[in-house]
């Protein structure tokens, strides 16, 4: 298959300055592990240069294997269990007003890692009581009795993402399912917490098809949506099939505002957890 040409709006200067190499010092001297870099995420630059990260819980090996994540894959190493302290330490040396976690899949474990998820949540409230928290979760192979593990921890903002439309789903994630993502939001959104999911374009799929799972996760009680252009991130990983305009994405981003949801950020370069700071702002819980 021929590869699309990456356009001008997506090239990127990483650039670093004093902040990026703090906290690229505070990341690597505990031994933690980012998505930021892990995902290869476009953003690193400014977030890390602005004393944000990341952080990713439960190791750096995934037991899925989607067809999109530049996570490694395999058998992971056994939980250490230093790490929850370890993500709070390295929040408080930064001076995070607003923390991040997301974690890898561990399908191998008896909890799917629930029980480390609480612990880090925990230890970060003890240690940081000021600061607020976004966590972005897996699906837990939809065992609720899990996801309310990380709800009774009481993050601010719960994320769980989508990743793509419906008909591309089963195409591009190896254990995921739409309904059950769908399953996850709805439970966050019920227990009274921020729900927020996030999806990637230029795999195939149609306005239509973007709108349809717009409207999927609105019934769910989602709040926020975060959209971005998928980036092939080697020549094994699915194709891009098309990088979507500037123009697309502002109008993914009037149409998501239109139909209810309180936040959306459409830009090719968005991810996840870009500007979730601006979120929690916006949605206070406290």
């Amino acid at each position: 298959m021929e590869r699309v040409k990456k356009p001008e709006w997506l090239k990127i200067s990483i650039g670093s300055n004093e902040r990026y190499t703090d906290t690229k010092r505070i990341v690597e001297s505990n031994k933690l592990h980012t998505i930021c870099s892990s995902g290869r995420c476009p953003n690193m630059g400014e977030c890390w240069g602005k004393g944000t990260a990341t952080f990713m819980i439960c190791g750096d090996v995934c037991t899925r294997s989607c067809k999109f994540c530049n996570t490694l894959t395999g058998k992971p190493l056994p939980l250490n269990p230093e790490e929850p302290k370890k993500v709070a330490e390295s929040i408080r040396l930064m001076n995070l007003s607003h923390a991040v976690i997301t974690s890898v899949d561990r399908d191998d474990l008896p909890d799917l890692g629930a029980s480390h998820w609480a612990k880090t949540l925990c230890e970060i409230k003890h240690l940081n009581p000021k600061t607020t928290t976004e966590v972005l979760i897996p699906d837990f192979q939809g065992k609720m009795e899990l996801v309310d593990m990380v709800i009774e921890a009481k993050p601010d903002i719960i994320s769980h993402n989508m990743e793509t439309v419906r008909r591309i789903s089963p195409v591009v994630r190896s254990a995921a399912n739409y309904e059950t993502s769908l399953k996850v939001i709805a439970r966050v959104a019920q227990s009274g917490l921020v729900a927020k999911s996030g999806i990637m374009v230029g795999l195939g799929e149609t306005p239509e098809e973007v709108k349809e799972l717009m409207d999927d996760l609105l019934q769910q009680g989602c709040q926020i949506l975060t959209i971005g252009q998928y980036l092939q991130p080697s020549h094994k990983h699915f194709p891009v099939a098309a990088y979507i305009t500037p123009v697309q994405f502002d109008a993914y981003k009037e149409s998501g505002l239109r139909k209810g949801f309180k936040q959306v950020e459409s830009a090719p370069l968005v991810r996840s957890s870009y500007h979730a700071e601006k979120h929690i702002l916006k949605n206070p819980t406290k």
